[in-house]
């Protein structure tokens, strides 16, 4: 532990992390692009072909949140969670935890750099979409907490999920097999008022649906779900992720066995 904030310590572990992704800035940023114009060619034409509108919204502009939200949520979990599996993996997670830095400053080191991974691809898909659709943000202030919220939120989940795995399987297991599901049956890519009222009332246990319901709020001002009850829920989720860090990191939970 360290006397004090020791923010050279943060800022060192966070250079580190923004390297390792300045080394593939070509391939993370291409990849966001043609995977966001291909969705505008599959759904933007096939399916909004079939239904021009949403709430007052052409479905092209419609679905724009919802892939933001879809890119949030893989990225900022994969990028935190290989970002501390990592140093466990090749075993200099142990000169981490001697170091003079706190587990405070660890972790807002990885998150940090994992957030700011996330929103830089969010802001690439904003732009991509952009060339495809006409957008106009009516709440931009909370867009950008929006953004900036989910992508702290799920880089605290992929932390946890990296201290939790035992394996690149499992590293990969929570994104693929739960996420992903939960993102494309939480209304990113339609309204969930468009369901019949047993699957509706289904759907808003899924938590995915507040945080794109929040964010398309901050585009078009409708929502599926009060944007009030969605910053609730939003700010619940990172007081959970934090104090199961705290907990980790007092325990020693698959850090120091």
């Amino acid at each position: 532990m360290s006397a004090g904030f020791n923010g050279r310590g943060i800022w060192a572990i966070y250079k580190f992390e923004m390297a390792r992704f300045k080394r593939t800035l070509v391939q993370s940023l291409v990849t966001p692009v043609i995977t966001t114009s291909l969705y505008f060619v599959v759904f933007g034409s096939a399916i909004g072909s079939r239904i021009t509108e949403v709430g007052g919204v052409s479905y092209g502009a419609f679905i724009v949140p919802g892939l933001i939200m879809l890119t949030l949520f893989t990225e900022s979990l994969s990028n935190a969670s290989f970002g501390i599996y990592f140093p466990k993996f090749t075993g200099t997670i142990y000169e981490l935890l001697s170091a003079p830095v706190s587990s405070a400053e660890i972790m807002l080191g990885y998150v940090g750099a994992a957030a700011t991974k996330s929103v830089l691809l969010g802001l690439v898909i904003l732009a991509t979409a952009a060339l495809f659709v006409p957008l106009h943000v009516l709440h931009p202030l909370w867009m950008a907490g929006f953004l900036l919220l989910t992508a702290v939120n799920f880089s605290l989940f992929g932390f946890i999920i990296g201290i939790w795995a035992r394996s690149f399987e499992q590293l990969q297991f929570i994104p693929m097999l739960i996420i992903t599901p939960l993102t494309f049956l939480g209304g990113a890519f339609y309204s969930i008022n468009m369901l019949p009222d047993v699957w509706r009332t289904v759907t808003l246990f899924n938590p995915v649906v507040y945080l794109i319901s929040g964010f398309r709020w901050s585009f078009y001002g409708t929502a599926d779900v009060q944007v009030g009850i969605s910053t609730t829920l939003s700010l619940a989720f990172t007081a959970i992720c934090l104090v199961s860090i705290a907990w980790i990191f007092r325990t020693g939970y698959r850090l120091k066995n």
